[in-house]
């Protein structure tokens, strides 16, 4: 975190910025619904200390956590009304409906490829285009890992396992269309309100990166964690357009390089935490992975999924083979 703050302070000198106590020009309000203890909320302090710093106090930050503000629906549309200025979450597709590419069940094998792809000319083409929305997107990476199944149940080998289950989803297609691809009755249950659906049992369970799943705590509630690698979703930095566009030249440049050198860090830190997340849930749940044989099983049963976008006009054929070839 040191390393980036210091790269931002020196790009900010080299373009001339100065760092005297000023009034503020401009205020952000930064709204997201990660607890204070989650990567995204940290790396969001640091893009806080880093931007005053490198903007020499013309543009104050404010930081809200864990759902402060509002859902992450809710928020976003405060993003689009200005009164947040922006937001990092699920709600992605209202900033532009083709995020849910990167969503598509088993689209990639390892992170590396998902984040070359997120990094791509063709994942810039993605998040350029939410400006027709009214939203600015400096840079995308990755919401924590592989997203991972947990339930109170059983464990889930094979795709019937799935049969029944009442699985909590976000308000996101794919993900419910997956789920009832597989079998499942995925329930619509807010973030922040996902811990209690799961301890009453209004959900049998849900599914989250490993990082989700223990700073939330929802491992208190369930007893098995099936690792299937299904999907990773994407961290879009989402702000105002028009906050954006209100900035001067120098300082579009500094909050540019701050919110990309905030994501690098918080790609870098959820992926490298992978493993000792899965550690410390190991000791709290059932851990089982599933079999090459039962992953093909899985796809070739979620596979109508990508041809229903792909029928409905939402992304082509071809753009699914781009979103694929950029990871390669």
């Amino acid at each position: 975190m040191q390393r980036v703050l210091a790269h931002v302070m020196a790009a900010a000198v080299g373009l001339g910025l100065a760092f005297p106590a000023v009034a503020a020009e401009f205020e952000f309000r930064f709204a997201h619904s990660q607890p204070e203890d989650s990567v995204r909320h940290k790396s969001m302090l640091m893009f806080e200390e880093a931007l005053e710093a490198a903007s020499g106090g013309r543009i104050a930050v404010d930081v809200f956590g864990g759902s402060q503000l509002g859902s992450e629906p809710e928020v976003m549309d405060m993003v689009k009304l200005g009164s947040v200025q922006g937001t990092r979450g699920g709600a992605f597709t209202k900033a532009n409906e083709k995020f849910l590419i990167w969503t598509l069940p088993f689209l990639y094998d390892d992170t590396g490829a998902v984040l070359k792809a997120m990094r791509s000319d063709f994942g810039a083409d993605i998040a350029k285009a939410a400006e027709a929305n009214g939203y600015y997107i400096p840079a995308t990476g990755v919401a924590g890992g592989f997203r991972q199944i947990t339930n109170n149940a059983r464990p889930i080998n094979a795709p019937e396992d799935l049969a029944g289950l009442k699985i909590r989803a976000p308000g996101i297609e794919t993900i419910i269309k997956t789920m009832q691809a597989l079998g499942a009755n995925p329930v619509s249950i807010p973030y922040g309100e996902v811990y209690m659906a799961l301890k009453t049992g209004v959900a049998d369970g849900q599914e989250n990166p490993p990082s989700n799943i223990s700073v939330m705590k929802f491992y208190e509630a369930q007893k098995y964690l099936s690792l299937v690698n299904y999907q990773i979703h994407p961290d879009p930095f989402v702000v105002n357009l028009g906050w954006y566009q209100s900035l001067p030249d120098d300082l579009k440049a500094v909050f540019d390089t701050t919110a990309r050198d905030a994501m690098a860090w918080s790609d870098e830190t959820w992926l490298a935490s992978e493993a000792d997340y899965l550690a410390f849930l190991s000791d709290k749940l059932e851990v089982n992975e599933i079999s090459a044989e039962n992953r093909a099983r899985f796809i070739e049963a979620v596979r109508p999924v990508w041809d229903e976008y792909i029928t409905a006009g939402t992304f082509t054929a071809e753009e699914v083979d781009a979103a694929i070839a950029a990871g390669k």
